[in-house]
């Protein structure tokens, strides 16, 4: 087992701390082999077999566990007369009103809880006003490409090979493992878009119309990296025979937001220091799952590789935004507390023309924050005139 050290890094920071851990991400991110990891790291450090109680609801196991009274009582009986347990519960939100029993097990203090889900709804408004201020979130993401590398075989660790399967096949944990064909792959990723659009979105959300959903998907899946409204998706619904209000659209937008399979980036305006609310991009969970359902083929690589540079924003801890000057865009304003970065991603900055166009909005920003053109280039010129010049692989593989 690979060691998703990002992850197990900003877990093991709250260890004992006197807070519930929920982490979260889409289905087949790793969640669950993240709590192994755990399980793992405890038992290294001294903790003893019988103090980690394991629960997956989605198990046979558990079949019979199905609100937070049967809930609480459960974990009451593996508990036992122990005076310290840790308590890994996987797929949690199987159970109805499972914050009641959380929480209640966490006013006794005697676990140290975490735990695992595969919708934002996890964690609505109800549940975050009953838990308030006692839980953490951690956001689970596929594989960055440096954990890509890391999970690909000895011998097969090209790094200009491993992006092109990277780019083409996607970063779920099982990618690497499998047969690098299309035919295989294309299979698993199926699976995994159907199975998640399934229990996650359309069972977990009671969604009325699962083609108009679908519909929808498929349109944000081809517009990764383009401005998205309410009246673009009716019209491209409309030209398909699908007729949906705006309220319905906003509703299943939200709906694949909260399952992890759409991120939304909201405009920035940079001059006026605040988000816009229109024109907002959406870029998806796995490029795998995109180039399942739209068909493994070439073309739209400048959105695609925007797509890999805003999920690796979000994995090192940044709200992304786009940015506005004027009437120009920059495609990224990265911050968080420590820093504030600008990010224009192209193919290739080769041409002058392209160059000078991806330049022109960086060069616009009047603050002194720092400012990078991400290409697939290679480069000697690492600078233009104060402006980084990085290489994406670079980029992709640099420390956080």
């Amino acid at each position: 087992m690979i060691i998703r050290k990002l992850y197990l890094d900003r877990l093991l920071a709250f260890v004992r701390q006197p807070i519930i851990k929920v982490i979260t991400g889409m289905r087949r991110a790793g969640k669950s082999t993240l709590l192994t990891m755990l399980a793992e790291r405890l038992l290294q450090d001294g903790v003893r077999q019988e103090q980690v109680i394991r629960m997956n609801f989605e198990s046979m196991m558990f079949d019979d566990v199905h609100d937070y009274r049967q809930l609480y009582r459960r974990v009451q009986e593996e508990i036992g007369t122990q005076k310290q347990v840790y308590l890994l519960l996987d797929e949690v939100q199987q159970v109805e009103h499972w914050e009641k029993a959380i929480n209640s097990l966490f006013v006794e203090g005697v676990a140290d809880i975490y735990i695992t889900g595969s919708n934002a709804k996890l964690l609505s408004s109800e549940i975050s006003t009953l838990l308030a201020g006692r839980y953490v979130e951690i956001q689970m993401l596929p594989l960055s490409f440096r954990e890509y590398m890391d999970f690909l075989p000895e011998g097969e660790k090209d790094r200009d090979a491993a992006f092109a399967q990277y780019l083409r096949y996607g970063g779920l944990p099982a990618i690497p493992g499998l047969p690098q064909q299309d035919e295989t792959i294309e299979l698993f990723l199926s699976g995994i878009y159907h199975t998640v659009l399934l229990k996650d979105v359309v069972e977990r959300s009671a969604v009325r119309d699962p083609a108009l959903l679908s519909h929808m998907l498929r349109f944000l899946a081809d517009n990764i990296g383009n401005p998205v409204s309410s009246s673009r998706i009716s019209g491209y619904l409309t030209s398909h025979g699908r007729k949906a209000s705006t309220y319905t659209i906003d509703n299943y937008l939200h709906t694949l937001e909260s399952a992890f399979i759409f991120y939304r980036a909201p405009r920035y305006d940079i001059k006026g220091k605040l988000y816009l609310k229109t024109q907002e991009k959406y870029y998806i969970v796995d490029n795998g799952i995109r180039n399942a359902l739209l068909g493994f083929r070439d073309g739209d690589y400048g959105h695609i590789l925007e797509n890999i540079v805003y999920l690796e924003l979000l994995r090192r801890g940044y709200t992304v935004g786009v940015g506005r000057i004027g009437r120009m865009e920059v495609d990224f304003v990265a911050q968080r507390t420590d820093r504030k970065q600008y990010f224009q991603v192209a193919a290739t900055a080769l041409e002058e023309v392209t160059r000078e166009r991806e330049l022109r909005a960086l060069a616009a920003i009047p603050d002194q924050y720092e400012k990078t053109l991400l290409t697939m280039d290679k480069s000697y010129i690492k600078d233009f005139n104060g402006i980084r010049n990085v290489n994406i692989l670079d980029f992709l593989l640099d420390d956080l």
